[in-house]
């Protein structure tokens, strides 16, 4: 019996397109709230039932592991941007990461080390041991069938589309161009950024620098303008008990007096307070020296080397850092406040009364630095609460 052209099914164009988009986002999603969320960081736990239904899916329509999924993302974390990293365009490139991701990808996948150190926890079952890693191709290949038989020969234009987007979308663009283009919203040694503000299309995963600032947090959106679409999924999978979160990203909250409370909040904020003393206390300074003139201005482009990471700056970049901060009493001065105040976040877990009293004695000094946007800052600063 000779197959139709067009399948069991004929479907207007646009019929084709739907169903595509639809296998293609429900496989997005199964990565971010099940291999992602839930396996690789624990602060989602779904329904068993539904962690199952996702690990077939992912096995049928991608033939991606968890053990193997969870393992390289959890050493990503582990190495973000330095040697070690996985997949890192820091370490191998832009243009290869874009083009080769499912590839580096492939090589951590299959290292022991890697799988043994970093692959822990992640389904151990009969159906992991003799159909999902016994026969890892075998749902792809039901799946390529099942498309054929469905919509014969336009399936064959639907498989190629469904293939390539998960190495394209994930392997290339999040590991790619989510640690090279975008903007961000929280400093740190990592180069993640946020590739847009509205995470729709690949499930959240947009959000990439928030999620490297709270790795734990099933919550991608940080910002009130912010959109995670997966976190609107979990929201609903919540209500109908099929999800439970256990942490989220913590947002500012403010009370009333410096307390050891006070501390407490800030540690746990840290983030949220370093980006609020960059836009608080940082860019307003630089463009008060910037409306100066002659020796005194602020020169263009000076802003960014005082609020980059000074882990991501490179060698000339902070030999110029270092001759700004010695020709500008201001900008040296509000530097030495940030790091005083990392500093007493490091230390303060060591002697909580003690890091309360560098607490107050740093505001102290802050409010009588002559510089108003740092007394406000430290204003502000002291009624953070939990």
């Amino acid at each position: 019996m000779e197959l139709p052209l067009y399948g069991l099914f004929e479907l207007p164009w646009w019929g084709y397109v739907l169903v595509t988009f639809l296998t293609i986002e429900t496989m997005f999603l199964a990565v971010t709230l099940y291999l992602h969320r839930d396996q690789s960081h624990g602060g989602l736990i779904l329904h068993p039932a539904l962690r199952h239904l996702c690990r077939f899916w992912l096995w049928f329509s991608s033939a991606a592991n968890t053990r193997e999924w969870v393992a390289v993302h959890r050493r990503h974390h582990a190495y973000a941007d330095r040697a070690g990293d996985p997949h890192s365009p820091v370490i191998f490139g832009l243009r290869r990461v874009l083009l080769e991701g499912y590839e580096l990808y492939g090589v951590a996948a299959h290292d022991a080390h890697t799988l043994a150190t970093y692959g822990r926890g992640t389904p151990d079952d009969w159906l992991e041991r003799r159909l999902y890693g016994a026969h890892p191709y075998s749902g792809i290949v039901a799946f390529i069938a099942l498309h054929l038989l469905l919509f014969g020969v336009p399936g064959i234009i639907m498989i190629a589309a469904h293939l390539a987007a998960q190495p394209f979308f994930a392997a290339g663009v999040i590991n790619g161009l989510g640690h090279a283009v975008g903007y961000r919203s929280f400093e740190m040694p990592a180069r993640a950024t946020n590739l847009l503000p509205w995470g729709l299309l690949l499930g959240g995963e947009e959000l990439h620098n928030n999620h490297h600032a709270f790795p734990r947090s099933p919550r991608f959106a940080l910002q009130w303008w912010e959109l995670d679409v997966g976190w609107g999924c979990i929201r609903v999978l919540q209500a109908l008990k099929l999800a439970r979160v256990r942490w989220v990203a913590p947002r500012p909250r403010f009370g009333g007096g410096a307390t050891e409370y006070t501390l407490q909040a800030l540690c746990a904020q840290r983030l949220h307070v370093a980006r609020a003393y960059t836009r608080g206390v940082v860019l307003p300074v630089c463009r008060e020296l910037s409306r100066g003139e002659g020796r005194g201005a602020l020169p263009r482009g000076s802003t960014a080397l005082l609020v980059r990471h000074p882990a991501l700056l490179a060698e000339g970049a902070r030999a110029h850092l270092k001759e700004l901060l010695e020709r500008h009493e201001a900008l040296r001065r509000v530097v030495d406040f940030r790091e005083s105040l990392q500093q007493l976040w490091n230390e303060s877990a060591a002697s909580p009364a003690a890091g309360m009293a560098r607490l107050r004695e740093w505001c102290a000094h802050a409010e009588a630095s002559g510089i108003g946007a740092l007394r406000e800052f430290a204003q502000r600063l002291a009624v953070y609460a939990r």
